[in-house]
């Protein structure tokens, strides 16, 4: 492949490379008409057919799966997962990176206080939100989704049950990071059958009015909406001299 002089041989940082690449994949799943399940080629061939290193193709698809958006088989290959629409900035994943611990925190000392008060004070009414919501739930599963909307009626409706108007005001207060930590979990394979088990296990000991038992339940069910590959991601660091994706040479830059 030709090298192309001039300006293009400027020293770039890695995040370059790594976006555009990136978003060659993704335009690669669209072009190629990949349907959920489908195998993406083998990573030799993309680092041959984008002129990059097997490395960086690897760095790639971990930051799609990281977004939910394909799923990394050890020893098998890549899998689309969900269509790969808009893709996250390296920027704006290392700052979703930074920020989801301490939301994690806040949402487990928020949200088992709420279910053992939801396990004290749940009404017949209450109950019922939770049951529509889980049922929401396994349908948009069934349909291939992810769930995320039965989800989040189902902690809004453990919220009211629990009727703490200061702790319901608190979770609104961070109730977009909460929708990112959701989505996040959600895309991990598998999870979304695993949370509606977890969710039905918290309606069971809410619904024997089991405020420990309710507290618990939930606590086990967000530490496990903590562990998300974004969390185990290491953010690209600087290139050493590969082309980027459009074919052009990067050269070495010193850290």
């Amino acid at each position: 492949m030709a090298v192309v002089g001039g300006s293009a041989l400027r020293p770039v940082e890695r995040v370059k490379l790594y976006e555009d690449l990136v978003q060659r994949l993704a335009d690669h799943a669209r072009e190629a008409r990949l349907k959920r399940g489908d195998r993406f080629p083998p990573e030799r061939e993309l680092a041959s057919r984008f002129g990059v290193s097997r490395a960086s193709v690897r760095q790639a698809m971990v930051a799609l799966e990281v977004q939910g958006r394909v799923e990394v088989r050890h020893g098998d290959g890549v899998y689309l997962v969900r269509e790969i629409g808009y893709v996250d900035s390296l920027q704006r994943l290392i700052e979703r990176r930074q920020r989801l611990p301490d939301v994690l925190d806040a949402r487990e000392a928020l949200e088992t206080k709420l279910a053992e008060l939801a396990a004290r004070r749940r009404t017949d009414e209450s109950l019922a939100a939770m049951r529509r919501a889980l049922d929401d739930m396994e349908a948009d599963i069934a349909a291939g989704d992810i769930g995320t909307v039965g989800d989040a009626r189902f902690h809004q409706a453990v919220a009211t049950a629990a009727n703490s108007p200061v702790l319901a005001g608190l979770m609104s207060i961070i109730q977009d990071s909460v929708r990112e930590t959701r989505f996040e979990s959600l895309s991990q394979p598998g999870r979304p059958a695993q949370s509606l088990v977890a969710h039905r296990k918290i309606l069971d000991a809410i619904d024997a009015g089991d405020p420990r038992a309710a507290a618990d339940a939930m606590r086990d069910h967000l530490r496990v909406v903590a562990d998300v590959q974004l969390l185990r991601w290491k953010p690209p660091v600087a290139v050493n001299g590969e082309r980027s994706a459009n074919g052009s040479r990067r050269r070495r830059t010193s850290n």
